[in-house]
């Protein structure tokens, strides 16, 4: 093939996104066109969540109803991305496929680090737990999210005392 294979965006229903992916990977596989589609990416990440002091691993969709797509552009190669249920359109002017520039292709982040989310911030009323100040309550005056640790003003026995915790030894209390 004289053509180079690019990356294309294609647009799909909501929630349908890992579907039209193993949609394309199928045809791809029956009708041995590997050489045309090349790659099928859905982009996510690996998000860390902290809720009520449990720590969950969950992996999100980085561009909820899109699907990247590594092929050389043919009639052939359009004619079956475009005719995979859920699969609306591909991203351009008029529906017409434009390639992504490698500098797009880089800051796409489909090869990103971890991240740590938490249900509380600054200036919240938590709960510690799991300590050896199990049980107080404080106000959350910093979270350091690459350190894992969060500083919590408690109040002990009268008195404000500034105290660094684990991100999930803190537990967020409803007002």
């Amino acid at each position: 093939m004289s053509q180079s294979a690019k990356w294309y965006v294609i647009h799909t229903y909501s929630g349908y996104e890992n579907k039209v992916a193993q949609n394309i990977e199928k045809v791809v596989e029956n009708r041995k066109l590997h050489d045309l589609i090349q790659e099928i990416r859905v982009p996510t990440e690996r998000v860390t969540e902290i809720v009520d002091g449990k720590t969950k691993e969950v992996e999100r969709k980085i561009f909820p109803g899109y699907v990247l797509v590594k092929m050389v552009y043919t009639d052939d190669s359009w004619y079956v991305v475009r005719n995979t249920r859920g699969v609306t359109g591909f991203v351009g002017p008029a529906s017409e496929p434009t390639p992504l520039t490698e500098k797009e292709v880089a800051a796409m982040g489909v090869e990103s680090a971890a991240t740590i989310e938490v249900d509380y911030s600054v200036g919240d009323r938590i709960r510690v737990t799991g300590t050896n100040l199990d049980g107080f309550t404080g106000i959350v005056q910093s979270i350091d999210l690459e350190g894992g640790q969060v500083e919590v003003l408690v109040n002990m026995f009268g008195r404000e005392t500034p105290t660094t915790i684990a991100l999930n030894q803190a537990v967020k209390l409803d007002d």
